[in-house]
């Protein structure tokens, strides 16, 4: 039996999830989320075998609660949900520890492929993310800039591109503001821009914001 935890902000979508799940007769739906502490308490309770994580919850991006589920509990297979094209966040996400990337618009014997591929131990990669990883093997010089941050640095980027400044990042991923502001040199930097508001507006143009 595969228990799985399905953390995701609404309602409607968790109970999707669990009528597909619940056609399978190796699935059991052990757990439910609709925030990123939600999802945090999951994890650390070690009651699931693969916990579905969507990327937009409240009080904690799923890309925060993904640092750290990583840092507790590493071999806890995250198959992360989104609403987002896969070449916006998949290659970060994998960065980070993510065992599997899918969007909310996938056939339902995707997901249960999905579900059983890192329940099994490995990554489940989509035909779309997998051409996005061989792009950047080969470095096409049209990815995205923001693929090549470290995990880190994207977490500083997408903070630093929602208006927080340096103290407020500081405290939310307990950093001192002096290891911030480096971050946010590197990622000037490797982007290749020169303010908070050229971020912003990255972000923007490349709909990476809620």
């Amino acid at each position: 039996m595969i228990r799985v935890a399905i953390c995701d902000d609404h309602q409607i979508v968790r109970a999707g999830f669990k009528q597909i799940f619940s056609s399978e007769d190796d699935f059991n739906v052990v757990a439910e989320g609709s925030t990123g502490r939600e999802a945090l308490d999951i994890a650390r309770r070690e009651i699931c075998d693969v916990l579905l994580l969507d990327i937009a919850m409240p009080d904690q991006s799923g890309i925060d609660t993904l640092r750290t589920i990583r840092q507790g509990q590493p071999d806890l297979p995250v198959l992360i949900l989104s609403g987002y094209p896969a070449q916006q966040y998949a290659l970060n996400l994998f960065k980070m520890g993510a065992n599997g990337y899918l969007n909310k618009e996938c056939e339902a014997n995707e997901l249960i492929t999905a579900v059983r591929t890192v329940h099994q131990g490995r990554r489940y990669v989509s035909s779309q993310v997998g051409e996005l990883l061989a792009q950047s093997f080969d470095r096409d010089p049209n990815t995205a800039l923001h693929t090549e941050l470290s995990d880190r640095e994207f977490q500083v980027f997408l903070r630093l591109a929602r208006g927080a400044t340096v103290s407020d990042i500081g405290v939310a991923l307990s950093l001192s503001i002096k290891t911030v502001s480096t971050y946010r040199t590197r990622i000037m930097e490797k982007m290749g821009l020169q303010s908070n508001s050229d971020l912003t507006y990255y972000a923007m143009k490349n709909n990476l914001l809620d």
